[in-house]
């Protein structure tokens, strides 16, 4: 497999070496030059693997949650993805699992706010959220790209921001808003999503979001039904942003967000599709997040200083339904939810994140070197509900980073660091050892690229992370006593080259196309063990591959967008024994061609075919295509005008068949219908 992974990179560069070239400004490693070929704008003149989805392909995908919106993003992969309270995003391999709904190795924000649980067992809620209320979300993969955000980051960071209210008074003030009415035949599924902004004066604005989606059980290919798939999610966004000041030089931006899910008598185990041994509860899952940044941006290439103080509260009530799981036994309800392991089963689970990030941006030359430097210093305290089966406590940190881009002449050389240090304490004493737990950890990386100045750079990155103990390692017993003394460490080295440009194959046309090699190492684990064992970790996880994204577009408006992963992993036991890495990422190419007339209407035929899939289990699963069909139509003709009218089939061939690391009984959703109305006013 890594022959061919080289291989590829090869074939890349020298296509890259043999297209036809174009003059560009290429901004560096902080800004990014966007070009477009067809749905997505791939941004490039980064060494980071950045991805941007916008707000129009959100719509287009019309995805139920923001999982399933990233999904197309290369190494991203979607674990049990059919509810906002089931899926999971899983990048290069780490993230969500088979079992967490998190490791700890993907960051998370909204709005600045950072989000995720830790170790929940069978419920995957790192993001459980609606996607109608984001105008864009971003992904960068690794870990070159992390120091700002955040430490023990291997997989990389999904950011997501929410819509202003300027995007629907254009600016100016008055009123506006919109309203989405959606419906998708598979699972009988309704959304609709209000928006209300007013701009009383110039400097102010005003936003509110109210989004309500709800579907029934859905259908395989096959035509069975797909258990524990219904749901039903309300969510509210609150936005508000005063500027003021010389030179609108000040800002103060509030932002409040809240997803809820109801649930009765649903299985416990969101991954299964079935009560199982684990049996039933009522569930009520409730996330929060909000933010207040203030921004002081004058006339002066010194200073652009935010203060981001942000506030995630996510919280899983559960009550366990008597009788209802055969681990229960004979036990009476309080005896089997007090039991140390069974008791997850009727565990409440709440995380309550407060942060507070200030970071100055600046631009300066040092004689011939131009730097632009991020600095920052960060607060955060996470506090977690004790229960019977999972430890509470406190999780308190404090960090500074840097992030100096420094350009000379072609070369870009960017150092990055980070400093953390942390203090977990238990919220129970623990027996015989102590009850709280300091560590800390310096981590960086330096980036490297080549501008020839013709359209093509290359680039490469090394980079390191530790991962700090976390409050779900607070115990008495070896293996966690073990966890809290160590720091788990990786490495990530990434090789690649860009190009961009216009006029290449025809007049007009546009072409954008990146390739990127990585290889990550893990060591001293401390969140996977072997396979079947409960208390022997891993000795060490290793995952490469290589990344592809292009986009091509003509001037007459047919594009052609290209996305694709292909790579391997390896885990190893103390023993010696290697096996494949249980979480690593399928091989998967994603070509859709389309063509747009204007703004008027959009065509699209998505194609879509994984290969190298595993359930759950690790068992094997055959290779699956899906053909998919997209339309937008934004009619110009008196009322009609300011609306848009969007028509898709998902699974279009009704192909049976069960995603990558899904729970084998958990099939993916057959052919659904969609149609979507939405009105601007």
């Amino acid at each position: 497999m890594l022959t061919s992974v080289m291989r590829g990179t090869t074939a890349l560069v020298c296509l890259s070496l043999a297209v036809p070239v174009s003059a560009q400004d290429d901004p560096g490693f902080l800004g990014t030059l966007v070009l477009t070929g067809g749905k997505r704008d791939l941004t490039f003149g980064t060494a980071l693997p950045r991805t941007v989805v916008g707000e129009e392909e959100i719509q287009d995908r019309q995805a139920s949650t923001v999982a399933q919106v990233i999904d197309s993003v290369p190494g991203v992969t979607l674990v049990n993805g059919t509810t906002p309270q089931g899926s999971g995003i899983n990048i290069r391999g780490f993230g969500a699992n088979t079992t967490y709904g998190s490791d700890q190795k993907i960051a998370i924000q909204i709005d600045g706010a950072s989000l995720g649980s830790e170790e929940l067992y069978r419920i995957g809620t790192q993001l459980f959220t609606d996607p109608l209320l984001y105008k864009n979300v971003e992904v960068i993969r690794g870990t070159i790209g992390s120091f700002a955000y955040g430490s023990g980051i291997v997989g990389g960071v999904v950011k997501l921001e929410t819509k202003n209210a300027s995007d629907f008074t254009g600016g100016v003030p008055g009123f506006g808003g919109s309203q989405t009415f959606e419906y998708s035949s598979n699972g009988d599924g309704w959304v609709s999503s209000t928006n209300l902004a007013w701009m009383p004066v110039e400097g102010a604005e005003f936003l509110l979001n109210y989004s309500w989606r709800e579907q029934g059980d859905l259908k395989a290919g096959d035509g069975t039904t797909i258990g524990n798939s219904s749901f039903e999610t309300p969510s509210f966004l609150a936005k508000g942003k005063f500027t003021f000041g010389q030179d609108d030089a000040y800002s103060l931006t509030f932002s409040h967000s809240q997803t809820e899910a109801d649930d009765k008598d649903v299985p416990y185990d969101q991954f299964q599709t079935t009560a199982g041994n684990f049996g039933r509860v009522d569930r009520l899952t409730d996330t929060k997040q909000t933010s207040l940044e203030y921004r002081f941006n004058p006339a002066n290439d010194l200073i652009d200083l935010r203060a981001n103080l942000s506030y995630a509260d996510q919280k899983i009530d559960t009550d366990y339904i008597d009788g209802s799981s055969p681990f229960q036994g004979g036990m009476s309800v309080a005896a089997f939810c007090a039991d140390p392991f069974f008791g997850v089963i009727c565990a409440d689970n709440r995380y309550e994140t407060t942060k507070l990030t200030i970071s100055n941006r600046a631009l300066f030359d040092s004689g011939r070197v131009a730097h632009d430097m991020l600095a920052g210093v960060e607060g955060i305290r996470k506090d977690r509900l004790n229960a019977a089966s999972a430890p509470g406590g406190t999780d308190r940190r404090f960090a500074v980073f840097m992030v100096d881009e420094m350009t000379i002449g072609q070369f870009t050389v960017t150092p990055a660091l980070r400093y953390e240090n942390s203090r977990i304490e238990s919220a129970v004493p623990l027996a015989g050892v102590p009850d709280s737990y300091d560590s800390d950890a310096l981590m960086g990386g330096l980036a490297v690229a080549y501008d020839f100045g013709n359209g093509l750079s290359v680039f490469g990155s090394g980079a390191y992370t530790e991962g700090l103990p976390l409050i779900d390692d607070l115990s008495a017993s070896g293996t966690s006593q073990r966890r809290l003394a160590m720091t788990e460490k990786s490495h990530t080295f990434e090789v690649g080259a860009e190009y961009s440009g216009t006029g290449v194959f025809a007049p007009g046309d546009s072409l954008t196309m990146r390739g990127n090699l990585y290889q990550t190492k893990l060591w001293d684990i401390t969140s996977y063990t072997v396979a079947g064992s409960t208390g022997t970790d891993l000795d060490g996880v290793t995952s490469e591959g290589i990344e592809l994204e292009a986009s091509y577009g003509l001037a007459n408006g047919f594009y052609a967008d290209l996305a694709g992963h292909l790579g391997e992993g390896t885990e190893y036991a103390p023993s010696g024994a290697s096996a494949t890495w249980r979480n690593s990422p399928a091989d998967r190419v994603q070509l859709t061609l389309g063509k747009k007339w204007n703004d008027h209407l959009d065509l699209s035929w998505e194609v879509v075919h994984t290969t190298d899939k595993r359930d759950a289990l690790g068992a094997g699963l055959p290779d699956s295509t899906v053909h998919n069909l997209r339309a937008t139509w934004r009619p110009k003709h008196d009322w009609l005008t300011e609306t848009e009218v969007r028509f898709g089939i998902e699974n279009l061939l009704d192909e049976d068949y069960v995603s990558h690391l899904s729970s084998p009984s958990r099939k993916a959703p057959g052919r659904t219908f969609k149609v979507s109305l939405t009105k601007a006013f």
